[in-house]
């Protein structure tokens, strides 16, 4: 297997106490966090004082792809398309751009990603507010009736949705692709050294100031936050999990969780509890990690195979990682 001796050698690696920013904390590391995303994200550079106002121009900028990408902001990209019942809209040419992406990702997967799929994960409703329903079979036959990305009209910067009822939903890409904004932000302004932490979307610029490594830790599906599965050494990558452990409820002994099936309408079981995409952009580990969890261990193996410059690692639903 052509990925073996990558998932070899992480099982070898001596593990640490698990840290996003790496094993040991260099002197000269500052480390800026904010709330965005609806998450926490963190921006880690090298002989950077605190003080330094890239710290705040990058926060900044998360906040602004945030107010174009975001779903439920009133105003934002996103919204207007969704509220617009059918007609043009022109949006920024960033939000044309990430949507581009996406369709492509969908044409690859035959619609199990979809960036139509907001009429289903509004329905689910997964995040702080849910109360743990499980919505009725109507109601999803319904929503799953509204994803069709071909039903999507993109024409420049101008954007249609063709079914006025459909709702788009970039998920499961928009925090890879604001990664990588960031780090092209920061790499302009001479950024040689650094970790960019969307909510564990984590993309690494160059190398630690020695040239050494980074060492960062893949959660341990279900485990109290912070405790690391195992590790992954990189530099100037990608790495990016999607799992049914992030956000999830029970209900009468069955588990729910936010990786939903174009399908059937329903959280996806796959057999896996998490998959970690290592690879240069972001914006392509963050919809290959959903993309590969749907898919399982084989066909998501075989995906990854096919792929250039690109590393998966595979948990099993026991917890485990596949080696084979």
């Amino acid at each position: 297997m052509k990925k073996a001796y990558f998932l070899f050698c992480l099982i070898l690696a001596s593990l640490c106490p698990f840290s996003l920013t790496g094993c040991q904390r260099n002197a000269a590391e500052t480390t800026k966090t904010g709330f965005y995303l609806n998450t926490i994200v963190s921006i880690t550079l090298y002989d950077r004082s605190g003080e330094d106002p890239l710290f705040d121009e990058a926060m900044s900028l998360i906040g602004e792809y945030d107010s174009l990408l975001s779903k439920t902001a009133e105003g934002s990209d996103i919204y207007r398309i969704n509220h617009a019942d059918g007609s043009p809209v022109e949006v920024d040419a960033r939000t044309a751009e990430l949507l581009s992406i996406a369709l492509s990702y969908a044409s690859l997967s035959d619609g199990l990603v979809d960036p139509t799929i907001g009429t289903l994960s509004d329905l689910w409703s997964f995040g702080d507010t849910n109360e743990g329903i499980v919505p009725s079979r109507e109601d999803i036959e319904e929503a799953l009736s509204h994803i069709d990305y071909t039903k999507v009209k993109l024409s420049g910067n101008t954007v249609t949705l063709l079914d006025p009822k459909a709702r788009l939903d970039l998920g499961f890409i928009a925090k890879g692709y604001i990664a990588d904004k960031l780090k092209e932000f920061l790499t302009k302004n001479d950024v040689e050294n650094g970790i960019i932490n969307l909510g564990g979307n984590v993309l690494t610029i160059g190398t630690k100031p020695d040239g050494s490594d980074y060492h960062i830790g893949v959660q341990k599906p279900f485990a109290e936050t912070g405790t690391a599965l195992t590790t992954l050494t990189v530099r100037d990558r990608s790495l990016v999990s999607s799992g049914n452990y992030e956000r999830y409820f029970e209900k009468d002994g069955i588990l729910y969780h936010h990786i939903l099936s174009t399908r059937d309408g329903y959280p996806v079981n796959s057999g896996l509890n998490g998959v970690t995409i290592i690879s240069e952009n972001s914006v392509d580990g963050d919809a290959l990690s959903t993309l590969c969890f749907i898919l399982g261990y084989e066909n998501g193996r075989k995906l990854i195979d096919s792929l250039p410059d690109t590393e998966a690692v595979f948990i099993s639903d026991a917890g485990e990682l596949i080696t084979g």
